[in-house]
């Protein structure tokens, strides 16, 4: 697996990152779908370990995360799609300057069920 993470960060296709406190390992996040050319856009997921939500951690993730792919790799659009239920991934989301851009139906393959989906968008405000 980290192979494979080493391998697609190298390819600037996507980014895997550990979240860390304490030195312990908490959360995740990642950035994918990493596209150049006219799109210039990426996607950001995340979970965080329960016992550590609430603590702005995440949040803090999302948007060093999102500066990265702003100021370093010139992303124009950068992506979260969260569950609707997950009340804590769109205080996240919109804790970190995401907007609600509309709903996607269906629009991923989980436990067995398309599963509809929220999308939050942040536009980078450096690039016209």
């Amino acid at each position: 697996m980290m192979s494979a993470y080493n391998r697609e960060g190298r390819a600037q296709r996507s980014i895997s990152l550990a979240i860390w406190f304490e030195g312990r390992l908490v959360g995740q996040i990642s950035m994918g779908g990493i596209i150049f050319g006219a799109l210039r856009g990426a996607h950001i997921g995340y979970w965080i370990d329960q016992a550590y939500s609430n603590r702005g951690l995440t949040t803090q993730a999302v948007d060093l995360l999102t500066e990265y792919g702003f100021s370093s790799l010139l992303l124009h659009r950068i992506e979260i799609n969260l569950r609707p239920e997950n009340a804590a991934s769109r205080k996240v989301a919109e804790k970190a300057g995401y907007h609600l851009e509309g709903e996607r139906p269906r629009y991923l393959h989980i436990d067995g069920q398309w599963r509809d989906h929220l999308c939050f968008v942040r536009e980078n405000p450096r690039i016209s």
